[in-house]
């Protein structure tokens, strides 16, 4: 990492307003290094809004009029110019990557654009990236060839690795069928700030903190706390089963029943 990056202790989202113009009903959101958000809320809610207002600084220049600190301060220009000094990685749903390269070259060539020692990165990158996903990337495949969950796999891995973003905002990425519980574990693991946009009830419960939206906005925010231990538990075993049969289905298995189906 960049000596001259700033530290984030903390990343603060000040209310905007609603589309009929009222104010939102939250004093602030704080996210500091280790938290764990999930954003929920129907179709049209303002989710991919709220997180598009974290990745671009917006300083009540976006429909939301939302305002974002950093440390307490309106980020310094450089901070939010600079994408070697940005503190954010956002991954979305739609994530394609189009350059002609084998991974390995993507890869290489991001570590030489953060001037980082290259010795092992590119490995461990990969490898952390494997861990998340069923379908093993290899450092010849072409990236333009990789599927999404690969993608995104990889993107998460770069984001730890290379980008080493304090704060990484993920938009919907269970819908690519990657390992979710090892993505958080891991982002956990590394004391990165993770934002979930999700629709997935096992995300969301997941995460330590849970924001509500409606109309374009956050109508609660829901810390449980223990509260939900024991609906998480049964979820997480309903999760496996699901994941043991896509895995098993991915290896061309017929499933005939759900017999030995295991969490």
């Amino acid at each position: 990492m960049s000596s001259s990056r700033t530290k984030i202790e903390s990343l603060t989202i000040l209310p905007g307003t609603t589309r009929d113009g009222t104010k939102e009903g939250f004093d602030e959101i704080v996210i500091r290094p280790g938290d764990t958000f999930s954003i929920v809320g129907p179709t049209g809610s303002g989710k991919t809004a709220f997180i598009n207002d974290i990745e671009v600084f917006a300083q009540g220049d976006t429909v939301t009029n939302r305002r974002i600190l950093i440390n307490g301060r309106e980020p310094d220009e450089a901070l939010v110019r600079d994408p070697s000094r940005k503190p954010i990685a956002m991954i979305t749903q739609n994530t394609k990557c189009l350059a002609d390269l084998v991974v390995s070259e993507f890869l290489e060539m991001h570590i030489r654009s953060r001037k980082l020692d290259g010795d092992g990165i590119v490995e461990k990158t990969i490898r952390i990236a494997n861990e998340f996903t069923g379908e093993k990337i290899r450092p010849h495949m072409r990236m333009s060839a990789l599927s999404g969950g690969q993608t995104r796999s990889l993107f998460i891995a770069d984001a730890i690795i290379i980008s080493d973003t304090p704060i990484i905002l993920l938009d919907e990425v269970e819908n690519a069928g990657i390992f979710k519980d090892r993505v958080i574990e891991v982002l956990r693991e590394e004391k990165k700030a993770i934002i979930f946009v999700t629709h997935d009830p096992y995300v969301a419960l997941l995460t330590g903190t849970r924001i509500v939206m409606e109309n374009g906005a956050v109508t609660k925010i829901l810390t449980p706390g223990r509260e939900e231990e024991e609906t998480l538990a049964e979820i997480a075993r309903m999760d496996a089963k699901i994941t043991n049969l896509r895995e098993r289905i991915r290896a061309g298995e017929l499933l005939c029943g759900l017999e030995g189906v295991e969490a």
